[in-house]
């Protein structure tokens, strides 16, 4: 594949970008945090000074090129600002998952042999000297919250205003230095490396470069005509791709406003604040928004109840035409209008959507009615495919193209094709360059000529060229009668409604497919209060009898929509389990974005999975969790397996 260079006169660098918004939008606002409930900005020329202070800063404690540096903390103003000052002085940001274990760390750490890191809080400082020891190349951390830190040894931990104050008053002494090693700064030098989740294994370094970075953030901002006075809400890992192309890509090629909120708890608060007009969430994040909707009307009053049930009923039918400009009647656009200012627009502004413009979700798949009830208030969510390894885009929705069961056509500068077992393979400027230290797993992922194998299994439309992706190439597979097996497309119907959190759906190779199911404890703890039903712990509710009960009807209930999809009505799920723990991260069993590791559910909990399958109409089952301060335990429990009523192919049947 031809290698894209960068036009004249176009930046090359993620640091010379944010020189030229400085010179380009100067006062405009670049960053804003909200600190101490009050909104803090810095306009594009303060920005440009807080980097490069960092930046000479770390010249005088000696950052070399080349050196790794680790990013950890909550999104904020000052990390991302680490991210440029460090690529400024010739070295590579490695941002990581905050709320990733003192191993899970070390492991990144010593991978990529990082020399300095640069932290939130004591919680990520006391988590790298719990590991210190196990990484023999580092050599200086960083902070910038100081609460807690007085008495610790500050041999080798200096705090961030400090070093930029270091690098302000040393400022003659490095310029020059500092300013050579950014001349030399091409779209061939690396912008960022990102660690992927570790979905089937131990996490791998993308090496991503400044050509990546900005082709990709160039494309996808005139795809979808993003503007300099857009705003977005920083929220997401600073870890994960997105964030990283949304919030540094995205911002300093357009110039528009990042906004951080104070924290995870006042998220929905700032969001409403901000009121973005460019937002991105994966599912869990609408899935979750949605339910605290439903909550919040169960407990509404019954005339309010019948008015939005009402209203949504006509928005489901014609608010996504209307979104999309297309025919209809003047009678449903009056009645339409009248939803919007009793329902749709408090609804909109309650969840801090009225101002979006775009909105993406993607990450994985989302339920179809999830997904419609958003477009169906006006809300312009479209999703889009991709991946760490493209820089994130591969597919994206059109304004006007926009449905629930494809990811779209493919970006500018992309190319596709589809494997003959079926998997997705691409090629664009966002390629990566290479897995760091795994040139095995690279040629494992990405060809001579440049082909990426996604490990996604799916097909592109004929005419609309869209892309429909059925599952993970890896999961999808064959029931014992040959029929298709996809999980995610059942486990995503589940996930709609609003008591059920997660779903792990098991049927590869067998007669029938069986699933666990997590209760949602803020859905289902809400019903138990208003029933004035009393329970001690995560585990007595799940096993309540109504609650069973509830899950019961969901599963048949999605299993009567299965049944009507011919390729698929062999997934119906036969039997299933509610799950005595929610499904953790810090158990191994999901990632950190929030991915089933079905791997190593499937080991962990195989005598459950093998009493879904034995006729067994009880499982008594041990299991070992991670508390929050690390100590191991375990959790006894007796589960009910529940069997559930399946359906006749009801198309098939018509047609016979």
């Amino acid at each position: 594949m031809t290698l894209i260079q960068a036009p004249s006169g176009q930046p090359q660098s993620v640091p010379a970008l944010l020189r030229r918004n400085a010179v380009m939008f100067g006062d405009a606002p670049a960053y804003r945090e909200k600190e101490y409930g009050i909104w803090q900005s810095w306009s594009w020329s303060q920005t440009l000074d807080e980097v490069e202070a960092l930046a000479l800063g770390f010249m005088d404690l000696e950052i070399n090129e080349g050196d790794f540096v680790a990013i950890i903390g909550r999104n904020r103003p000052y990390l991302y600002w680490a991210m440029m000052a460090a690529e400024m002085c010739g070295a590579v940001p490695v941002p990581l998952y905050q709320d990733a274990n003192a191993e899970e760390m070390a492991y990144v750490m010593n991978h990529c042999g990082a020399r300095f890191a640069i932290v939130g809080d004591q919680e990520q400082v006391d988590k790298i000297i719990e590991v210190k020891d196990e990484l023999p190349e580092f050599q200086y951390m960083i902070y910038l919250d100081p609460r807690g830190l007085r008495k610790y040894d500050h041999s080798h931990l200096e705090q961030y205003e400090t070093v930029q104050e270091r690098g302000r008053a040393n400022r003659d002494k490095h310029l020059d230095e500092m300013k050579a090693r950014e001349a030399k700064l091409n779209y061939d030098s690396t912008g960022v490396m990102l660690y992927t989740s570790g979905t089937t294994g131990k996490p791998k370094g993308v090496v991503l470069s400044n050509r990546n970075i900005i082709e990709t953030a160039k494309s996808s901002s005139e795809f979808d005509h993003l503007r300099q006075t857009d705003d977005i809400l920083a929220y997401l890992p600073m870890a994960w791709v997105g964030d990283f192309i949304f919030s540094v890509g995205q911002a300093l090629w357009t110039g528009f406003c990042t906004n951080c909120p104070e924290s995870a708890d006042t998220m929905h608060v700032d969001l409403r604040e901000i009121g973005p007009t460019y937002y991105f969430a994966p599912p869990r994040v609408f899935e979750t928004q949605l339910t605290n909707v439903m909550i919040r009307m169960e407990d509404a009053s019954r005339f309010k109840k019948w008015l939005f049930d009402r209203f949504m009923a006509l928005a489901r039918r014609v608010g996504p035409d209307i979104l999309d400009g297309k025919q209809v009647s003047q009678w449903d656009r009056f009645k339409y209008n009248l939803g919007e200012l009793f329902i749709y627009g408090p609804l909109k502004n309650t969840l801090g959507f009225s101002r979006v413009r775009v909105g993406y979700t993607a990450g994985e798949a989302i339920g179809p009615e999830i997904f419609d009830f958003y477009r169906s208030l006006g809300i312009n969510l479209k999703q889009l495919y991709g991946q760490t390894e493209a820089t994130v885009f591969i597919t994206a929705q059109p304004d006007g193209e926009v449905r629930s069961d494809t990811v779209g056509v493919k970006c500018p500068g992309v190319e596709l094709k589809i494997a003959e077992n079926g998997e997705v393979f691409y090629r664009s400027p966002g390629v990566f360059v290479e897995y760091y230290k795994n040139p095995e797993s690279t040629r494992d992922t990405k060809d001579a000529e440049g082909w990426v194998a996604t490990g996604d299994a799916g097909f592109i439309e004929e005419g609309s060229g869209h892309l429909r992706i059925i599952d993970r190439a890896k999961d999808v597979g064959k029931m014992a009668d040959g029929s298709l097996f996809a999980p995610k497309y059942v486990e995503n119907k589940l996930k709609f409604y609003p008591n059920i959190l997660e779903a792990v759906v098991f049927g590869n190779g067998r007669a029938e497919c069986t699933a666990f199911i997590n209760i949602d404890l803020t859905a289902v703890g809400n019903w138990a209060e208003r029933n004035n039903i009393g329970y001690a712990s995560y585990q007595e509710l799940a096993r309540h009898p109504q609650v069973m009960g509830q899950i019961q009807d969901h599963v048949e209930a999605v299993n009567r929509s299965v049944a009507e999809d011919e390729m698929l009505s062999g997934c119906q799920i036969h039997r299933f389990v509610v799950l005595h723990k929610e499904l953790d991260a810090d158990d191994g069993e999901l990632t950190r974005t929030r991915k089933v590791r079905r791997k190593i559910i499937g080991e962990k909990y195989a005598d459950i999975i093998a009493a879904l399958y034995d006729g067994s109409q009880n499982v008594s089952t041990e299991t070992e969790v991670t508390y929050e301060d690390g100590r191991k335990g375990s959790i006894k429990a007796t589960l009910e397996v529940r069997e559930a009523k399946v359906f006749a192919d009801t198309r098939k049947m018509a047609a016979e």
